[in-house]
């Protein structure tokens, strides 16, 4: 039987849902506001069912159009087209009755320092955390978790201003960031509120899966590479992640810890933390599919496609009838990001059209073209200009290829 999807705003890895949904010959309702920083993808455009043309940052106008078309051709499941589009997407499911994430349960993923409360109520080991508005307010916060600490928008996302801090002026050098941003990420400006936390020393991992009858499934877990400090920009990702038994069990049961303290009942979610002396610690949790293309790393190193799971859930389909579990096609997968090293344009990638032609990548977009303009703090993912996804026969050779491709590609200078 056909079903009928709702994705709110979709960008980035939640573009997987449309692409998903229109190869089961589903139908896909779209909505978005088609204007300023809110334009959905072409390749959406043209595998739409229907565009529904609102303002999605307007929960009551949000609403209002999703329940009109809902009323004129039932809709089956609603999906979040990524991280600030989580509570439309759970407001619409209860709103129309269908299978979702609790609206209670939203601030629990969206806000950081209130994720970290309900993290610390469940007795699970944290960072400590604090909330600050004022910069009047750093010295003390500074004095109750330590330095060096990590300081952040409470609700953002994609590590945008977020930087680790060895002193009290640094500390309110980035709040004042904070309050200066003047940038909007899909037309939303950011809370004046920001959230001192602990620094966690240690290698990042992200834990990736859903819910299902209430039951956490992870799928699998990746390993995150960083850029320098104090910023934590991810230039990579690997999955699997090389780890020995023991310490993936040791992760998977913490983060299964985590997404239940946070009541995701059902849904996707994206759970990153740090080994912290041989200990998982949070970092921070989403009711999301992860982004940088974790979705396909994931699919193709363990069959699963994560979309289409969640899609198959909600709408009460049978999951390997709609396509979410496919054979394996690597052993291990990776992605590398490439940046122009703080310069703000670059001229060509030299070593790319070689590195093109290896069997063993899967795909090179370039995503800043040369010439154009480029941040030069490297602070967050819109400074990065070229990824390559590749495969592995393990997860050390795909760490290898990793380095490899630094190693091969240089990016000259304008």
């Amino acid at each position: 039987m056909s079903k009928r999807v709702l994705v709110v705003q979709p960008a980035f890895s939640a573009n997987a849902y449309v692409a998903h949904a229109h190869s089961l010959g589903w139908e896909i309702l779209v909505a978005s506001h088609e204007s300023e920083g809110r334009i959905v993808a072409d390749a959406v455009r043209s595998l739409a069912t229907e565009i529904l043309t609102v303002d999605t940052n307007d929960n009551a106008a949000l609403e209002a159009a999703v329940a009109a078309a809902h009323q004129q051709n039932p809709i089956h499941a609603v999906v979040a087209g990524g991280e600030y589009y989580v509570p439309a997407a759970a407001l619409l499911s209860a709103r129309l009755g269908l299978s979702g994430l609790d609206p209670a349960a939203v601030d629990l993923v969206r806000h950081k320092a209130k994720m970290r409360e309900a993290v610390a109520a469940s007795g699970l080991e944290q960072p400590k955390f604090t909330v600050v508005r004022e910069a009047a307010e750093i010295d003390a916060a500074c004095a109750h978790v330590g330095l060096p600490a990590v300081v952040k928008p409470v609700d953002s996302g994609g590590s945008v201003h977020v930087s680790r801090v060895d002193t009290p002026d640094e500390a309110r050098a980035a709040l004042a960031a904070i309050h200066a941003e003047e940038g909007f990420e899909f037309d939303r400006a950011l809370t004046s509120d920001a959230i001192v936390e602990q620094y966690v020393p240690g290698a990042e991992y992200s834990a990736d899966g859903y819910v299902c009858d209430g039951d956490v499934v992870v799928v699998a877990v990746t390993r995150k590479l960083l850029g320098p400090e104090p910023r934590f920009l991810e230039l990579g990702h690997l999955t699997p992640a090389p780890l020995d038994e023991p310490t993936r069990s040791a992760l998977v049961a913490y983060a299964t810890d985590v997404v239940k303290a946070v009541r995701i009942t059902t849904g996707p979610f994206h759970c990153e933390l740090r080994l912290s002396d041989g200990r998982p610690v949070l970092m921070e949790v989403a009711a999301r599919l992860p982004g940088d293309k974790i979705t396909e790393l994931m699919e193709m190193a363990t069959g699963l496609a994560l979309p289409g799971r969640v899609l198959a859930d909600l709408t009460g389909s049978d999951p390997v009838r709609s396509g979410a579990h496919e054979e394996t096609v690597a052993k291990a997968a990776g992605i590398r990001f490439l940046t122009a090293g703080g310069t703000g344009s670059y001229a060509r990638l030299e070593g790319w059209e070689e590195l093109s032609a290896e069997p063993w990548v899967v795909a090179n977009p370039v995503l800043i073209a040369p010439g154009a303009p480029i941040k030069t703090t490297e602070a967050d993912y819109s400074c990065r200009i070229a990824a390559v996804v590749f495969t592995a026969d393990s997860p050390e050779e795909a760490h290898e290829r990793w380095t490899e491709i630094g190693e091969r590609v240089r990016v000259i200078g304008a």
